[in-house]
């Protein structure tokens, strides 16, 4: 018996998201999907794909690779997120970078041309190692092997200004989880 996997890795790298809101079950009122590719086939790079009030509630696309960032809208994260599908929304040139220790808090940061942005992720939970064959979860072509973190804390401010809303608790797998999470180790796969 094999113990590799039988599909294609088409991604690896990390995937921290952010989903806010003013109550539990209310609609997302900043909905922020990070990205930080080691191996794609447009390269590898960063990207933020960020919707909040204080975006004005529009996509904004962040990323030091506009070919990994569109080549992910038109792959996993369209499949994600089917507004991100839109290759015609903007994309902003940042830089980025990242400090703190997964295990008590995690921050990113993204600066563009006249924006200062962080996200922010914080009282940590236990990591959950999941894995996915592609077609296995119904609309998810693409199989998935990540280890996710979660995160009942967390903030995102956008040159200063604190985004409204919190994470809330959830369950996945029977397990503690929340709307928030740190997404690392994280590899995406297609058929052969």
């Amino acid at each position: 018996m094999t113990i590799a996997d039988p599909n294609r890795v088409i991604l690896t790298g990390e995937n921290p998201f952010l989903r806010l809101s003013g109550k539990d079950g209310d609609p997302n009122t900043t909905d922020a999907s990070f990205w930080r590719i080691v191996f794609c086939p447009a390269g590898p790079g960063h990207v933020l794909y960020l919707k909040s009030e204080l975006t004005k509630n529009a996509w904004r696309i962040y990323s030091d690779n506009i070919a990994m960032a569109r080549w992910l809208q038109t792959t996993v994260q369209g499949m994600l997120n089917a507004e991100l599908a839109d290759t015609a929304i903007p994309v902003s040139d940042a830089a980025f970078g990242r400090s703190g220790d997964p295990r008590y808090f995690w921050t990113e940061r993204v600066t563009a041309r006249d924006e200062e942005i962080t996200l922010t992720w914080h009282d940590i939970g236990d990591p959950l190692l999941l894995h996915t064959q592609p077609n296995q979860v119904p609309g998810r072509r693409y199989g998935l092997s990540t280890i996710l973190i979660p995160a009942l804390g967390a903030r995102l401010t956008v040159n200063g200004k604190q985004a409204s809303g919190s994470p809330w608790p959830r369950e996945r797998e029977g397990r503690p989880f929340s709307t928030s999470a740190l997404a690392f180790s994280e590899s995406w796969t297609e058929p052969r």
